[in-house]
């Protein structure tokens, strides 16, 4: 892709959202690289664990007191599926300027 395509296609994109074109670019870009961590884990589960998940967030509206015990009990355990740990020392790795040693990354070694 050339570089005029590429800035040319940013600038119609930046026209069409309201307030994008304050953000800055670094900005964007880390926004877009934890999104595509956030999709990999999503990938983890399988489609109908995925609309599962979706329906008792939108059940719970936040409050996770709205779900039954056996709701909260899936829930916890469809995001355990997610590695949420695992995703937060990702998105913190792939951020930092320095590597992160493994054990952050993966926790400590199991003996």
């Amino acid at each position: 892709m050339s570089p005029g395509l590429v800035a040319r296609s940013i600038d119609r994109a930046t026209r069409r959202v309201p307030g994008l074109r304050r953000i800055p670019v670094l900005k964007l870009l880390t926004i877009a690289e934890v999104g595509l961590l956030a999709r990999d884990h999503m990938a983890r589960l399988e489609p109908s664990e995925r609309r599962r998940l979706v329906t008792l967030v939108r059940i719970a509206h936040g409050r996770p007191s709205t779900l039954t015990a056996a709701q909260r009990d899936e829930l916890a355990a469809l995001v355990a599926r997610l590695e949420p740990r695992l995703l937060a020392a990702e998105a913190a790795d792939r951020l930092s300027p320095v590597p992160l040693p493994k054990r952050l990354l993966r926790g400590a070694r199991r003996r």
